[in-house]
């Protein structure tokens, strides 16, 4: 089994770049931001607004979430909120899971419990550093800001102001990084600026990377 973890910014390109490297290597695909903003919608929906019982609803979730990189899917309790998770009040609203230090201890496990389970290409934001410091291939995906927020405008179709844009992506990071750093690569992870790399450029170098550690590229 192997892993390769991915991790930056907003609008870096993590996602994309991540479910074709798995399709790539013929391997599971895990989201990490996902699991997130699954339990932000549950604590939306209940209201939940104080750390402690936010941190509780973590704990007890009854989550699922599909590994494969070609199908999207997660259900909280049951229900499928794989459109609901990627509502715009939900991004604005992740931070609070994200920040809260018993969520991320619960969520990191449960990611930790997923990548021993099988070959894996996973991304978030703390990946490299946290959830999986011994993959035998780290990335930091990164692109400039302008960029990173016109790709996250694309993505929304149009549904989200400028200032809407800015507050999900640069507020968000700058809200996650007092926590984690995924704006300077750690020691063995290597950088990929993606802000001039076309989608398929940037799974070239993922792979690169992933034969000199030995994993078969089909």
């Amino acid at each position: 089994m192997f892993t390769i973890a991915i991790d930056g910014p907003s609008g870096s390109g993590k996602s994309t770049a991540a479910k074709a490297t798995a399709r790539r290597l013929g391997c599971r695909y895990l989201d990490t931001g996902a699991m997130y903003r699954a339990a932000a919608v549950g604590c939306m929906s209940a209201g939940l607004t104080e750390p402690a019982d936010v941190a509780q609803f973590c704990c007890d979730m009854d989550l699922d979430i599909s590994t494969d990189p070609d199908r999207a899917g997660v259900t909280l309790g049951g229900v499928d909120v794989t459109d609901a998770i990627r509502d715009p009040e939900v991004s604005a609203w992740v931070s609070r899971i994200a920040v809260n230090p018993d969520c991320r201890t619960e969520l990191v496990r449960r990611q930790r419990e997923l990548l021993a389970s099988d070959s894996f290409v996973v991304e978030g934001r703390d990946i490299t550093t946290v959830v999986a410091p011994d993959a035998d291939v780290r990335v930091l995906l990164t692109a400039d800001e302008a960029e990173r927020m016109a790709r996250r405008g694309a993505e929304l179709g149009g549904r989200v102001d400028e200032a809407g844009l800015r507050d999900q992506v640069v507020r968000r990071d700058k809200d996650d990084s007092t926590l984690v750093n995924f704006t300077v690569a750690a020691d063995g992870v290597a950088t990929i600026d993606s802000t001039f790399l076309t989608p398929g450029e940037v799974v070239d170098q993922i792979l690169m990377l992933a034969r000199s550690a030995g994993i078969t590229v089909r």
